[in-house]
């Protein structure tokens, strides 16, 4: 039997993590060898789709059940349909949960959360100290992609001439909108990407309603990690999820500029 413990760092004796989805590492027992690995939670970087990595990396790693201190209802409702138990509540270190689930004392854990976190308990010292690690370690993630896609867009520039770009779009509202929404829904990486690869598109004389439609496509479409998103919520509900994105994306695109050109004159 396997338990994945939301960690802070890659040994027994780091911290409980206090967030499932956005812990830096999956620290994964086996209770019958005694055996374990960690592993980086892909849900720490921050990126689109990262909380339904995380979900198929604990499914594909064969987990029974996950340790954590905070589930979220949609992680916790996923993984429960596969056939993960969630328990959340537990603080102390990897080790201590451990010990804790293999006693069969986790149920009482469980009731001491709902009792004991109130409103206030995001004051508590402890919780602001894994919320600055958790964000400074999504920040040092995101930081090489921005980098490299600065680097990118800078080459783009040097090679490819901007007449070039322009000639993709017709300048037409509605084909550029579509064109925008296809490139946004094939493109993948962290949304901030978006907005550095939009604000150079709009420097090269490509139109609004395209760069509009990219971002929004962008951070609702995921082709990409369609296959990931099919395997964790199943395989219609993600077909259905990402078509209604991409048809809602057009028609949101183009009113939203519209609105702008109305409003700055």
């Amino acid at each position: 039997m396997k338990v994945a413990i939301s960690a802070e760092d890659t040994t027994l004796g780091a911290p409980v993590s206090r967030r499932f989805g956005v812990s830096p590492y999956l620290i994964i027992v086996d209770l019958d060898t005694g055996e374990w690995e960690a592993v980086r939670n892909p849900g720490s970087s921050g990126k689109r789709g990262a909380g339904v990595e995380a979900i198929v990396l604990v499914i594909s790693k064969g987990v029974n059940a996950v340790v954590t201190g905070y589930c979220s209802p949609p992680i916790r409702k996923h993984l429960e349909s596969n056939g993960v138990d969630v328990f959340t509540g537990l603080s102390g270190t990897v080790e201590d949960a451990v010990g804790i689930y293999r006693k069969g004392e986790i149920q009482k854990k469980q009731e001491f959360e709902s009792n004991a976190l109130d409103r206030w308990s995001f004051l508590r010292a402890g919780t602001i100290t894994n919320a600055f690690k958790s964000s400074g370690n999504q920040f040092a993630t995101m930081l090489p992609i921005l980098f490299s896609v600065v680097l990118l867009m800078g080459l783009v520039n040097a090679l490819v001439p901007g007449e070039l770009l322009a000639s993709l779009f017709s300048g037409s509202a509605l084909f550029d909108t579509l064109w925008g929404a296809c490139l946004g829904s094939i493109l993948a990486g962290n949304p901030v990407n978006s907005y550095v690869i939009g604000g150079e598109l709009l420097k090269q004389g490509v139109s609004l309603f395209a760069v509009t439609a990219l971002i929004i496509t962008w951070v609702t479409v995921g082709l990409v990690q369609l296959p990931a998103e099919m395997a964790a919520l199943g395989r219609r509900f993600a077909l259905v999820r990402n078509a209604v994105c991409f048809i809602l994306a057009v028609p949101i695109a183009l009113m939203t500029v519209v609105i702008l050109n109305v409003v700055t004159g």
